[in-house]
């Protein structure tokens, strides 16, 4: 979508993902479509309202969904393991019995369940042969599906970079200091060298040649359910907004402290700006 300075939409396009169910419980889309569509996006939205007009990109995506890429060329190593997929249940069960919840929620804010990022990491190392060799070899990248994209967009698949919105729904992400949680990626046996550089949600943060055919700044990037929140101008603590799609969201602002709750409601972060 492109919006004119007052937030008036100017231009839209859209292409379906095709979602595919390999056996019972899984979802998966094909990471390359996911590029290849989302450019054609771009290019028809551009192609409408001029590139000459484009003044910086923003970039919204469903969380959760991880993307295995090879640092070197970009290119996916797999296909994307999508938010709604439940492969790894028995493994969060696992987790549970063990006693582990209640430091992955002290941590992260987030409970264990196969909803989030870091168990399908796990998977995705552990059955898929291209991302274990990549994971050898030291040129594995993944996460969630802005990394990606940022990591596409800029035309360097190394230089890997995550906003504080969807790495904090990995249970990966430490909520009292913004970065890797050393404790969680022992516990999940993810290594932290294959996964993006945590930063803001707007402000310089990536540029691409890849639209409009100059270069470009992305100065803004969030997972869905918190861009909403920004959207719907959820700004004052005690605000609340709720979203309907796939499922339904109820997010409320919780101001600066971290909420911890004992009816097993979830902690996130909202925004960071740089």
């Amino acid at each position: 979508m492109a919006f004119t300075l007052d937030g008036r939409i100017a231009a839209s396009a859209s292409r379906p993902l095709t979602q595919h169910y390999p056996a019972n419980g899984w979802v998966e889309h094909d990471a390359e479509e996911i590029w290849r569509e989302t450019l054609a996006c771009c290019e028809a939205v551009t192609a409408e309202v001029g590139a000459e007009r484009l003044i910086a990109i923003g970039i919204t995506n469903q969380r959760e969904t991880v993307v295995f890429w090879d640092r070197a060329t970009g290119a996916p190593l797999a296909p994307a393991i999508v938010w709604q997929d439940r492969r790894t249940a028995e493994q969060c069960s696992a987790l549970k019995t063990d006693g582990q919840e209640a430091a992955v929620q002290r941590t992260t804010g987030l409970l264990l369940d196969p909803y989030f990022s870091a168990t399908k990491m796990r998977w995705g190392l552990d059955h898929i042969d291209p991302v274990r060799r990549a994971a050898d070899a030291g040129t594995l990248a993944m996460g969630t599906v802005d990394a990606y994209l940022r990591a596409r967009l800029a035309g360097d698949g190394a230089a890997a970079h995550t906003d504080v919105t969807n790495a904090a729904r990995t249970l990966l992400m430490d909520l009292s200091d913004g970065d890797w949680s050393a404790d969680m990626l022992a516990l999940f046996a993810v290594p932290g060298a294959a996964l993006p550089e945590i930063g803001p949600c707007a402000g310089a943060l990536d540029e691409t040649t890849l639209i409009g055919g100059r270069t470009l700044p992305i100065t803004g990037v969030a997972g869905d359910q918190q861009a909403a929140m920004v959207g719907q101008a959820c700004f004052a603590p005690g605000d609340v907004k709720a979203t309907y799609g796939t499922g339904a969201f109820l997010l409320a602002n919780a101001g600066r402290a971290v909420p911890t709750s004992g009816h097993r409601l979830l902690a996130t972060p909202a925004w960071q700006v740089a």
